[in-house]
């Protein structure tokens, strides 16, 4: 399904960049660099290293500029314009979220996505705007790293991150075959859901040759699926985008095999959602953070109305509820699903099972994965924590963060340097709150990091700053603005 879009104002986008410049110079943004240079073996050394050029590596980016720390550079894997999911694997027509959200502005007006909206295709269509096409958000951040001037390196994978004897972060990347270290001082995981792992595929599912499934977070083949009958798993948003795609695609027939009895049908998060949430969450005492998102992932995140519409209006789509599967086997070049509501046959299987937090799948990690204390490491919950009756997984593995989304070490002492990764992504969640992927709140989320970083740098060079205030000797005064004059004489 495609949106028509509706025809540009000429020049629209460029007087908002004029306007987007006179902003940032009257709160004389960006703010001067200030952190020491530094040089190991003749090596520069960055800053800051952001990995993931997404909404949330941006945002963290502009951030930094905002705070002065203009010597950091972003690296994502993909090739421009095709960072985070939205023109990848998220196969929805339109975002969740409502467009008037300020999402990733840092608090101007005129980096709203509704101002660049309005710039670009003016008021009336705004208006008319009912939920914003995913490309069009793609298109939105593209231009927000443009009038940003934000430092992206694209198609830059990130191999392994060791630290030097100079006390720097060592990070081998490989660009085009190439492989270089870059030098820091922090690094930053701005990698999105699977960051500290990677998608999840029931192994029933994962048992099978790889030719009959994909995940829905793998790149699919749909004009492949044409005629074909498909199973996609899972009741969330993702299986019914990629239940309507397949549909769209000219699928013969699409059953969609959900575990539950009912679609869940309350967004609970996003229902309480108020900065109050969004600046107290990370204040909760432990047991708290856990009831919430333990509340939270027992009700599960329902799919959009509207996406479920998309799937229930094509006739050769079937919902089958209290459904899950409980083997699975090839048989004449098809797989055949044994559940409790009896057999079915499907040449495709669609696993839209969500993600999962496994450091051991993280290759770039292997360094400091056993070190990074987990939740479960330090915390248990009692049985007021945890309405759903059981402990969930996801929780358990998420890392347990300070502050500043810090890494911190299982044993003290193993790996001192952990304090200097910050993990911005969605596993973060437990510890932050909904500030580190999901629109609402990213803004928020990446000020906290950057000036969490700020201080840190400060904090660390304070004899350089120190011995910078003690040589400063510019004078304000020249000393002819004045005379010494004796006191006046009593009486």
């Amino acid at each position: 399904m495609t949106f028509s879009q509706p025809p540009e104002i000429p020049g629209g986008l460029a007087g908002l960049e004029s306007r987007v410049r006179q902003d940032l110079a009257w709160l004389d943004l960006p703010t001067r660099s200030w952190v020491p240079e530094r040089c190991v073996d003749g090596r520069h050394v960055l800053d800051v290293v952001v990995i993931g050029g997404g909404m949330a590596g941006l945002t963290a980016s502009g951030y930094l500029r905002r705070y002065g720390l203009l010597n950091h550079v972003v690296l994502d894997q993909a090739q421009a314009g095709q960072e985070g999911p939205w023109v990848t694997y998220a196969r929805m027509t339109t975002l969740r979220s409502p467009k008037t959200l300020s999402g990733p502005c840092m608090g101007l007006p005129s980096l709203t996505f509704r101002a660049w909206y309005e710039a670009r295709f003016g008021v009336v269509a705004w208006d008319g705007l009912d939920k914003i096409p995913r490309e069009t958000w793609m298109a939105y951040l593209e231009w927000l790293r443009h009038v940003l001037d934000l430092p992206v390196r694209n198609g830059v994978t990130l191999t392994n991150v060791t630290r030097t004897a100079d006390g720097v972060l060592a990070l081998t990347v490989v660009q085009d075959g190439v492989t270089e270290t870059l030098l820091c001082r922090h690094l930053v995981l701005a990698t999105g859901r699977d960051g500290l792992g990677g998608s999840y595929v029931p192994p029933v599912i994962a048992a099978l040759p790889r030719d009959y499934w994909r995940h829905s977070a793998d790149p699919i083949d749909f004009e492949a699926l044409k005629n074909r009958r498909v199973v996609v798993v899972g009741a969330g948003a993702s299986a019914m985008d990629n239940a309507a795609t397949a549909l769209e695609a000219g699928a013969a027939r699409v059953d969609m095999i959900i575990r539950r009895d009912t679609l869940p049908a309350v967004n609970k998060f996003t229902g309480i959602g108020s900065m109050g949430v969004v600046q107290g969450f990370v204040g909760l005492p432990d047991g708290w953070k856990w009831r919430f998102m333990d509340t939270v992932l027992d009700a599960q995140t329902p799919p959009p109305r509207p996406s479920v519409l998309r799937v229930s209006s094509h006739p050769n789509a079937f919902f089958h509820l209290s459904c899950p599967i409980d083997r699975l086997e090839v048989a004449a070049n098809a797989v055949r699903l044994h559940t409790p509501r009896g057999v079915m046959e499907t040449d495709f299987i669609i696993a839209a099972t969500g993600f999962c937090s496994d450091l051991s799948r993280r290759p770039e990690l292997a360094a400091m994965a056993p070190h990074i204390r987990l939740w479960k490491d330090r915390f248990t919950p009692t049985a007021q924590d945890m309405p759903s009756g059981h402990v969930s997984a996801e929780l358990a593995t998420s890392p347990d963060l300070g502050p500043g989304f810090e890494f911190l070490e299982k044993v003290p002492g193993s790996c001192p340097w952990l304090k200097y990764v910050h993990c911005f992504c969605f596993p973060a969640t437990l510890s932050h709150g909904k500030v580190s992927g999901d629109i609402p709140a990213i803004s928020d989320g990446a000020e906290r990091l950057a000036r969490h970083i700020t201080r840190a740098l400060f904090v660390e060079d304070r004899e350089t700053h120190y011995a910078n205030l003690v040589a400063f000797d510019t004078p304000e005064l020249r000393g002819d603005e004045w005379h010494d004059t004796p006191l006046p004489a009593i009486g």
